[in-house]
């Protein structure tokens, strides 16, 4: 962990300043937005039409017009952001793989309880609960992704149903550059997290290996 923890750092670091994470890229991110545009599209089809079929049981469901005809659309996913957390996604999860390494560690390094000459396990109880943090965070960012998916297939959806309104199309280009801002974050968080744990780490070494002290050679 002496040299992992600082070449990670650098190489956050160097990812955040790439041309992959650059601020400017924000115009690529727009162009990799594709919505299919249909010429038959009219304000009539606001509220597409249903079909009625009879089921097995003999009731009526409605088929929506898209669906009878066997009429399919593709959207893919923005190509741009994909290669972005292709990228990051197992840096993130390395992060999680390491603070359990580190937080099982210290754990095993805690002494039985006993009355007294405690501040070195005091200590040791810090640095676990900051890198349960860092873990719990870098899970956040996991999450954080999954619900950029959903969100954005939730809007297509409505893209597909309602295709004529500029809005939906407009929320996909703006859910897309929030996103990567977000991802921008990210990777600046993962750096400051490996940061912080070998700042903690390397502060207090010496307690967390040894969190008790043997004074009775000062007693006499």
């Amino acid at each position: 962990m002496k040299n992992f923890f600082p070449d990670r750092v650098f190489e956050l670091d160097k990812l955040l300043k790439s041309e992959m994470l650059s601020k400017d890229n924000m115009e690529k991110v727009q162009k990799a937005v594709v919505m299919p545009v249909h010429k038959n599209d009219t304000l009539n089809d606001v509220e597409p039409t249903h079909k009625k079929r009879k089921t097995a049981d003999g009731h009526d469901a409605h088929v929506p017009k898209h669906a009878s005809s066997g009429f399919q659309v593709h959207i893919p996913c923005n190509k741009y952001l994909l290669q972005v957390i292709e990228v990051l996604k197992p840096k993130i999860q390395t992060l999680m793989e390491k603070c359990n390494t580190v937080k099982m560690w210290i754990q095993l390094l805690i002494p039985r309880i006993e009355d007294g000459n405690n501040f070195g396990v005091s200590i040791q109880e810090e640095t676990l609960s900051e890198v349960q943090r860092i873990e719990g965070e870098a899970a956040t960012f996991l999450d954080q992704i999954s619900r950029y998916y959903i969100t954005r297939g939730k809007i297509v959806s409505k893209i597909v149903k309602y295709p004529q309104l500029d809005d939906y199309r407009q929320a996909i280009v703006e859910l897309d550059e929030k996103e990567f801002t977000s991802l921008r974050l990210c990777c600046c968080e993962l750096r400051n997290h490996y940061l912080s744990l070998h700042d903690t780490i390397t502060k207090n070494l010496d307690k967390i290996k040894k969190p008790r002290t043997n004074n009775t050679d000062t007693l006499y």
